[in-house]
């Protein structure tokens, strides 16, 4: 009789073993999925986290001598001025040494990213890109809209606009 109670208890225990086997099988497989799931979704979180910071920091390198540059330009600009006087004068050797102080500054310059936006007479006048400092009546019905005078140069730093380039328009 001890020996049909001991089968009756194995044969219990081996018909619930399997179904909460397979249950406690289940939630381990779920929570591997979802441990791989945080872990992934951690991953990716880390690796944007890494290039954000990687595109900050080039950022600053690229503009850390922005307030440098901006308070270089009106050097430059009195550079170009000097240089238009001096041409008056016809005196080629202080014209000379101002060209070349002039070209050594913003060689400089443009090795730590400054570049001047390219601007002519005559080219249509966008406000996305100009400074419209006044309007005058144009001398010619095709100059109406369109850039007159460059009263101030403007500069780039790497991409970044640091000065727009001021311009008197044709009304």
């Amino acid at each position: 009789m001890s020996k049909k109670k001991s089968n009756k208890k194995l044969d219990k225990e081996e018909k619930i073993d399997p179904v909460e086997k397979q249950t406690d099988e289940i939630n381990l497989e779920d929570q591997i999925k979802l441990e791989k799931d945080k872990f992934l979704r951690l991953f990716a979180e880390f690796e944007n986290y890494k290039r954000r910071t990687a595109k900050e920091r080039i950022e600053l390198f690229s503009t850390a001598s922005e307030e440098v540059m901006i308070s270089l330009l009106p050097v430059l600009d009195d550079f170009d001025r000097a240089s238009i006087e001096i041409e008056k004068d016809k005196d080629n050797e202080i014209l000379k040494g101002i060209v070349l102080i002039k070209n050594k500054l913003y060689d400089s310059l443009k090795s730590k990213g400054l570049s001047l936006i390219e601007i002519n007479k005559g080219d249509e006048f966008n406000a996305d890109h100009h400074e419209a400092v006044t309007q005058i009546d144009s001398p010619d019905k095709n100059m109406k809209g369109k850039i007159i005078d460059i009263i101030e140069k403007g500069y780039k730093l790497g991409e970044k606009v640091i000065r727009y380039p001021k311009v008197v328009i044709g009304k």
